[in-house]
């Protein structure tokens, strides 16, 4: 989606930008300390993501060990064979190589002996690579109730007093404003602010990574990004399986939404970009909510049978300021919905239609990842996030004052759906969702054309 300019051009629009973004490259012996390393997030996640950033080289062989950590009585083997089956999309060589990488430690959570007997590994390590500058990355892959406690041990136990520690820590990030400022302070009295690194895998896809060069890149868009020329934008996180939590749909909307909202920031700097995510947003009215509930989901035993808890939202945000006044952005997401789904719709104010009579209509501008990068190995999330924790590159991790902002906007719809003030509507699996939520979005403003068939690009 250029916009017709030229590759020059558009080069030259975006390093005016991205100038002052590189990072200064590490030496150094890395350790991953993979923090409950036996559970399901680890074995599903973390360490496939881990697999594949070594088998494409992006962690070396000679500097890189893996410490998984939990209190399951393992050994060394153990774990290796609790991960195996989930370590998959490169040869036998190298899926043996990796493994030989990863230690365990068993331990406490809560108390010191673990812990120190972790650094201990940790050092010997590090000693044995004679590295002058070791680096450590700790990933807590573990409920955030433990977080705090946990940090208190790394930062007792386990820093590095050479080089680096960076500590990832997995949403969500509380479950409404109160709880997650106790939540940063609790951290932040342990680590600096450019020690943590707050993950969300919605934030590592392809759509959101691209959303800057999208913007800023190409000159068609720079000019036409405000309420003059844009009618709406929806913002849709779609699941076709089922939940098991509240909230979560709430979150991942902030800072997809910044990223289509902010000013130009003044360069790639990951604080440059963090600088200009926090925006004036009104507050949520309740008639521009619609909140669903899939049938089936309180036959779950552990689910209240009044439970009002949505799967399913669709909110409507309005920015205060000069360049989107009036413009609504549609957030959907849902789970037990009819596909997958990871998308931005910019909707522009109509074009004429072809012919002598003045007639709008409808066209599409498309960036269709399946179908335009068909040959190329599109990453995951968790393996873009972790290699820019060990690069050191926070631009695509929430801090502290976003993660304020974002519980700002959305805590007090939150305690209205806690009240029964907002109910939840029953919608069916593998539908769009309730039909109220359409019915929301042609209200505000989007214009679905009945009879337009969208084909999809080819790369003859």
């Amino acid at each position: 989606m250029s916009g017709g300019s030229s590759p020059r051009s558009r080069r030259s629009s975006f390093n005016s930008l991205s100038r002052d973004l590189e990072l200064p490259s590490e030496q150094g012996c890395l350790s991953v300390i993979v923090l409950g390393a036996s559970g399901d997030l680890a074995k599903k996640k973390t360490f496939p993501a881990l697999f594949h950033l070594f088998a494409q080289g992006f962690i070396q062989s000679g500097e890189v060990h893996i410490f998984g950590y939990a209190r399951s009585n393992l050994s060394d083997d153990g774990l290796r064979e609790r991960i195996r089956g989930y370590l998959k999309g490169a040869s036998e060589e190298h899926l043996s190589d990796f493994l030989q990488h990863i230690k365990y430690v068993s331990g406490s959570y809560d108390s010191g002996e673990g812990f120190e007997k972790l650094n201990k590994e940790i050092s010997e390590y590090e000693k044995s690579n004679k590295s002058e500058s070791p680096r450590r990355l700790f990933y807590l892959a573990l409920p955030p109730s433990v977080y705090p406690s946990v940090c208190k041990m790394i930062r007792t136990y386990c820093m590095n007093p050479s080089g680096w520690t960076r500590v990832i820590v997995e949403k969500p990030f509380g479950k409404d404003l109160d709880s997650a400022e106790e939540l940063s302070a609790q951290l932040g009295e342990l680590f600096d602010e450019n020690q943590l690194y707050r993950i969300d895998h919605y934030l590592g896809k392809e759509l959101v990574q691209n959303l800057l060069v999208l913007r800023f890149a190409n000159r068609l868009f720079l000019p036409l990004w405000n309420r003059d020329n844009i009618d709406n934008i929806q913002i849709v996180f779609r699941e076709d399986f089922g939940t098991d939590g509240r909230g979560g749909y709430f979150d991942q909307y902030g800072y997809v939404f910044c990223l289509v909202a902010m000013e130009k920031p003044v360069s790639l700097k990951p604080e440059h970009i963090r600088d200009e995510k926090v925006k004036s947003v009104n507050p949520i009215k309740h008639d521009e909510v619609v909140l669903g509930q899939y049938e089936g989901y309180k036959d779950d035993p552990t689910v209240p049978d009044d439970s009002n808890t949505p799967t399913f939202a669709s909110v409507v945000l309005r920015v205060h300021n000069e360049r989107w006044e009036g413009v609504p952005f549609i957030l959907k997401a849902g789970k037990a919905l009819s596909s997958r789904k990871a998308e931005v719709r910019v909707q522009f104010k109509d074009v004429k239609k072809p012919g002598l009579e003045m007639a709008t209509e409808q066209s599409e501008l498309d960036l269709s990842y399946g179908m335009r990068y068909q040959n190329v190995k599109i990453p995951e999330a968790y393996e873009r996030l972790i290699l820019d924790t060990i690069r050191g590159d926070q631009q695509h991790f929430v801090r502290r004052d976003e993660l304020k902002a974002a519980w700002q906007i959305f805590t007090p719809l939150l305690r209205d759906i806690d009240e029964g003030k907002v109910k939840s509507i029953p919608y069916q699996p593998g539908s769009r969702g309730p039909k109220e939520a359409d019915e929301l979005s042609e209200r505000v403003g989007y214009m679905q054309t009945h009879g337009y068939i969208w084909i999809p690009p080819t790369l003859a």
